[in-house]
């Protein structure tokens, strides 16, 4: 091994991923990329496949030598907004996602945007929101005396995506339905204690809303299609 051991890299950064796509986007081998950072060639295989453990010297090196930046590498960036970096594909394959597939990406929780249109808007108003998915439903919190909750009982959208630039790949997910605040205090104690939702913003967010999905449809940028 060459002086890479002992760091662990970024938790889920896919840091190996970024620096292959990185490497071909340049047209460089591994062995050209070896040269350029004064590692081992094995060395550089390991760190694409596998990226588990490495130093920051070693980090810095292998960034210098991508002509990139550690932290492009190690998949920070909130500054920008997605799909600003360079990517490894021109033209990346899209692929329509299933109903069901759709279902299984956002079935984790995250951070989605809930789109309405409040009343007496021509133009429709998106904010994001922290989610997760309860029975089918998604489900999220506000506030009592926010746009949302004067906007509830309506139909809404509720739209959540991922996107990694570095590797021309991502996916956005597209669900409408019905929304509505859960007014009964038992069932709303009872979605809070099984299915607990951290505000997004922070704050007094005490009203719980549930979207029920009517339809749900999806795209795939990039990779070889569902997975």
């Amino acid at each position: 091994m060459g002086r890479g051991e002992g760091h662990r890299g970024h938790p889920g950064s896919d840091l190996g991923r970024r620096a292959a796509a990185r490497r071909k986007e340049l047209g460089l081998t591994r062995e050209e990329v070896a040269c350029r950072a004064d590692m081992d060639p094995g060395y550089v295989a390991y760190l694409e496949e596998h990226a588990t453990r490495m130093t920051r010297e070693a980090l810095y090196r292998l960034a210098s030598a991508l002509g990139t930046t550690q932290d492009l590498l190690l998949g920070s960036g909130t500054d920008v907004p997605p799909g600003a970096a360079t990517t490894a594909a021109p033209l990346p394959e899209t692929t329509v996602l299933s109903p069901e597939k759709c279902m299984e990406l956002i079935r984790p929780g995250g951070v989605g945007r809930f789109g309405f249109i409040p009343a007496g808007a021509t133009v429709p108003a998106i904010l994001p929101v922290n989610y997760l998915v309860h029975e089918g439903a998604i489900v999220f919190r506000t506030t009592r005396n926010g746009s949302i909750a004067g906007y509830v009982p309506g139909d809404g959208a509720f739209e959540v995506d991922r996107v990694d630039g570095a590797v021309s790949e991502g996916w956005s997910v597209l669900t409408t339905g019905p929304a509505e605040p859960v007014t009964q205090a038992a069932e709303a104690a009872a979605l809070r204690s099984r299915a607990p939702v951290r505000p997004w913003a922070g704050g007094e967010r005490e009203l719980l809303v549930r979207l029920v999905p009517r339809s749900m449809s999806g795209r795939r940028v990039g990779g070889s299609g569902p997975r």
